[in-house]
């Protein structure tokens, strides 16, 4: 009846070929039968393929019941399929996915690898969302065995979608909420284009801004959770060489170093490692036109401090602020400053004093001329970028004390509390 298409045409043509052929591998999972019970699956697989061969729907219905194979990851009953002439490139006329789409959506890497080792095009885009096996694989943290697999066979790494988006930035959009920490570092591993742009502007590092927006808005718990991802991330990015201070588009959107500021006593543990590994603190894009990070501090210590009614906690701020900028001295000896900035009126508010007492202290050390080890200091650093340093450092033919005062952040201690992103709410 060639008017049937799709689930009908299945239904009515060759949908009792598949029914015999999953009757037959049954649905014990394959790597719990034992190998007698395997060896008669395989036996009586082959007899019913041998009978069935001439059937006008033979082709279809194995290419079907591959499919059916693919998603239970049954690798012994796919191979003979696949030895009856099973298309590898069939596709679900429900989903439009292939063979090889199924088995990475089931997390199948041993079906997988199978059916790439066997001519499944690795790139081939599904006709709904044109999304790519690793593209699929990369949209959930559990994948990863599959993501890897396709990595370890030579998926493209870079390619994009219909909207512009790599790998990459599926795994950052991770639907779980949470991608995997080592599918990230997968992808940096070999090569990913960390700088890649979709057409609407998007990229991973705007992803990662959005991640610690939503860390903003959360839970405490998810807090510190997404946190630990988005540092880890940010270690990467840095390590690749991406500028965390230059806007990521040309839509307005912050940058990691603006955004970390911005809420400094929040996501202390960001705006340290930014600092740490030499970001400037003005828009590396636009300069202070586009943002100041000692503004952007100065303006969150004022909100915090003004919402801040526990005495203990605004000393806390106030010292963190010093921290950062003490930081930040060692690779900028001289802090670019703001040509204005909107100071506090002493006695509108009981924190006013303290404000004007730390940016009264940042212009007397400005106002000093930097000393010549520190401008050496930040000359090396400046010259051993990217971060991180340490190794770098090592191999250079200096003392050891010398390498230590090139390393100050190994001195680092965060105080308890300081090591976790936290929410908006936990400041309430």
């Amino acid at each position: 009846m060639p008017f049937l298409h799709g689930f009908r045409r299945i239904i009515y043509e060759y949908q009792p070929l598949v029914d015999a052929v999953m009757s037959v591998v049954g649905l014990e999972e394959e790597d719990v039968r034992n190998p007698e019970d395997e060896s008669d699956m395989c036996r009586s697989l082959v007899e019913l393929l041998e009978r069935e061969s001439q059937s006008e729907e033979f082709v279809k219905g194995i290419s079907y019941a591959m499919f059916k194979v693919a998603e239970r990851g049954l690798v012994n009953a796919a191979k003979i399929l696949l030895r009856y002439g099973a298309d590898l490139n069939f596709e679900d006329p429900v989903s439009y996915y292939n063979p090889l789409h199924i088995a990475v959506l089931r997390n199948r890497p041993n079906m997988v690898r199978l059916l790439v080792e066997h001519g499944a095009d690795i790139e081939k885009r599904d006709r709904i969302h044109e999304s790519s096996p690793l593209d699929l694989a990369s949209e959930e943290s559990e994948r990863l065995p599959c993501l890897l697999t396709l990595l370890d066979l030579g998926a493209d790494v870079n390619a994009r979608d219909k909207q512009g988006k790599t790998p990459l930035l599926h795994a950052m959009e991770s639907s779980d909420g949470l991608p995997n920490v080592v599918l990230g570092d997968s992808f940096f591993t070999i090569g990913a284009d960390v700088n890649a742009v979709t057409e609407s502007g998007e990229t991973v590092e705007s992803s990662l801004v959005f991640l610690i927006n939503e860390a903003l808005d959360a839970s405490v718990e998810e807090a510190a959770e997404i946190g630990k991802f988005c540092l880890k991330i940010t270690q990467l990015l840095l390590a690749h060489g991406v500028d965390p201070s230059c806007c990521p588009n040309d839509d307005g959107e912050p940058s990691l170093t603006q955004t970390s500021l911005e809420h400094f006593d929040l996501l202390f543990p960001l705006a340290v490692l930014l600092i740490q590994s030499g970001a400037s603190l003005v828009c590396s894009n636009h300069g202070e036109s586009c943002w100041s990070g000692y503004s952007l501090l100065f303006q969150r210590l004022q909100t915090a401090l003004q919402q801040c009614s526990d005495q203990s906690h605004a000393s806390e701020l106030l010292v963190q602020a010093e921290v950062l900028l003490d930081l930040a001295r060692v690779n900028s000896p001289t802090l670019p400053l703001p040509t204005r900035l909107e100071l506090p009126v002493p006695g509108r508010d009981s924190y006013a004093q303290a404000l004007l007492d730390l940016h009264s202290r940042v212009i007397q050390h400005e106002a000093r001329p930097p000393a010549l080890q520190c401008l050496c200091r930040a000359f090396v650093r400046r010259h051993l970028q990217p971060w991180p340093l340490e190794e770098k450092v090592k191999t250079l033919p200096l003392p050891d004390r010398l390498k230590d005062f090139l390393l100050p952040e190994r001195t680092y201690t965060p105080k308890p509390g300081w090591d976790c992103f936290k929410p908006q709410q936990s400041q309430r």
